[in-house]
């Protein structure tokens, strides 16, 4: 299998990599659908177990062309590269392995000539901004892709108040994995338009230092480590904590509050009590322009139920290379503000990247038009 892997990517095709895409599987599901579609389909389904055994000797490697296009009549093509990180081996006695197949899939997006590389799902969080982590290059930026994700959750929140008819401006937010990368950009996005924010992560003295950064905007902060400390309900929630797997129970939030789960793998766990909540998943925008797999993976690699949605992070990159910025636009911890996310956003709607229509584990959050994509 190893061989049919490693050719999928370069057989006849002599297109140019402006971008690639570094990216891996929350679910065991969902691996093993890549792993069937690219054994083909006159081979049988490979049982769990096996999945299992083979998945972690899969080296990183590019696994599919991608092809994107702008409304403006720009066009970009690049690489889909997947680290083959186990779903199940996402925690931290892990991460130096991961780390390791996070590095084997840059070197091969720069072997590749790829411009311009997002880092996908664990693999920014593993980096977290060390970018001297990667291997040496020379034409190859990097980019976490956090601030085009930041822009997304944003605009889902404030989507979701307009729908449900709730003033954000009379809210309390709550930020759970407020201190990373994303959580910190929606603090400073969200903030000064929130009624009182709360911050909660597993670091305090970062967690200090975020609020200490609000306060000093005028901004009414509480932070804790234990969620169930705030003393006032959040109506509007943002997971964005950094966890393997959906396992997160969220405290004092009020009842019928707008939730986000911007996590990859999804933060909040399926025994979640949540009565009367409106949960979305977010981060995610649609691409109006095109967007062509070669195989064509559409609905294996973007599995949602509209089409042509990307995770935020990858979708940076691909922007980027519309405009032909190839530069590390997201580079880490703590360096999101308002102003960058407004620039990243100005980017992708000049090409036709906007935010996805909203859904959850049921289905779609709201009624309205979905745009069906064509390849111009």
């Amino acid at each position: 299998m190893g061989d049919s892997v490693a050719g999928v990517a370069s057989r006849g095709r002599t297109t140019e990599v402006d971008f690639a895409l570094i990216g891996h599987q929350e679910s065991w599901r969902a691996a093993a659908d890549v792993l069937a579609f690219l054994r083909g389909p006159q081979r049988t389904p490979l049982p769990d177990d096996e999945i299992k055994d083979i998945l972690p000797w899969i080296p990183p490697r590019a696994v599919c062309h991608v092809d994107v296009g702008s409304t403006v009549g720009a066009k970009t093509s690049g690489l889909y590269i997947d680290s083959f990180i186990p779903p199940d081996r996402l925690e931290a006695a892990y991460v130096h392995e991961n780390i390791g197949r996070v590095r084997a899939a840059a070197a091969y997006a720069i072997k590749a000539g790829a411009k311009i590389v997002s880092l996908g799902g664990f693999s920014s969080i593993l980096i977290e901004g060390n970018f001297d982590q990667l291997p040496q290059r020379h034409d190859t930026v990097f980019t976490t892709g956090n601030t085009l994700t930041v822009a997304f959750i944003v605009q889902g929140i404030k989507k979701m108040c307009a729908l449900e008819g709730r003033n954000i401006r009379r809210s309390t937010l709550l930020i759970v994995g407020a201190t990373g990368d994303v959580g910190s950009g929606c603090a400073r996005c969200l903030a000064p338009i929130v009624s009182r924010v709360q911050l909660s992560a597993r670091n305090v003295e970062r967690l200090r230092r975020l609020a200490a950064e609000l306060q000093a905007d005028g901004v009414q902060v509480e932070i804790a480590t234990d969620l169930q400390r705030f003393s006032a309900e959040a109506d509007v929630v943002i997971c964005a904590a950094s966890l393997p797997s959906p396992s997160l129970l969220l405290g004092r939030i009020a009842p019928h509050a707008i939730v986000c789960d911007a996590g990859y793998p999804k933060n909040l766990s399926p025994s979640a009590q949540m009565l009367g909540t409106k949960v979305f998943f977010g981060g995610l925008g649609q691409i109006t322009g095109g967007l062509r797999f070669a195989p064509d993976f559409h609905g294996i690699l973007n599995r949602h139920p509209f089409p042509d949605v990307v995770h935020g992070c990858l979708l940076e990159g691909m922007a980027l290379a519309l405009e032909r910025r190839f530069e590390a636009f997201s580079q880490g911890r703590g360096s999101i503000t308002q102003e960058r996310v407004e620039e990243i956003e100005t980017i992708a709607a000049r090409h036709g990247i906007y935010l996805a229509p909203l859904y959850n584990a049921d289905g779609p959050v709201e009624d309205g038009l979905h745009c069906q994509t064509e390849w111009a």
